[in-house]
């Protein structure tokens, strides 16, 4: 079985994998995503794309290099049952008033607040750890 890609480039699909491959194209790019994450886990391996270097200094098998995000923003998804704790590192992490940090962390009860943006990676990881100590669910983004 052959097949044409995007970029009308001919890839040759074994016949032992022709019922697979029909099978992932039919799922909706959530379902992928969530196969891929299962992939990962159950075989202990990452999905992301090996860069190697090339004479024409293109990416292997037309895969563009992934760049490491060094800068996060800081999102309060859930609170907790330690909503005093939550109020004081939110406190600490944005030097806001105790109004303001009330506020935003009353807010994040409903709905996920960005708490700080522009982060480094090494002060976000930190900040997430604070967060978690005190009961709250943070995620980087």
């Amino acid at each position: 079985m052959t097949e044409k890609t995007k970029k009308d480039e001919v890839i040759e699909i074994p016949t032992k994998f022709k019922d697979l491959v029909e099978k992932i194209e039919s799922l909706s790019v959530l379902d992928l995503a969530e196969l891929v994450k299962v992939l990962e886990k159950k075989f202990g391996v990452s999905a992301q794309t090996q860069v190697v270097a090339t004479t024409a200094g293109a990416a292997v098998a037309g895969a563009e290099p992934v760049e490491e995000k060094s800068v996060f923003n800081i999102e309060l998804k859930t609170v907790g049952d330690k909503k005093i704790e939550v109020i004081k590192v939110v406190r600490d992490v944005t030097e806001k008033g105790l109004k303001e940090a009330k506020d935003l962390v009353d807010a994040a009860i409903s709905a996920p607040q960005m708490v700080k943006e522009n982060v480094k990676k090494e002060e976000a990881k930190e900040i997430q750890k604070k967060f978690e100590a005190a009961g709250a669910k943070v995620e980087l983004k």
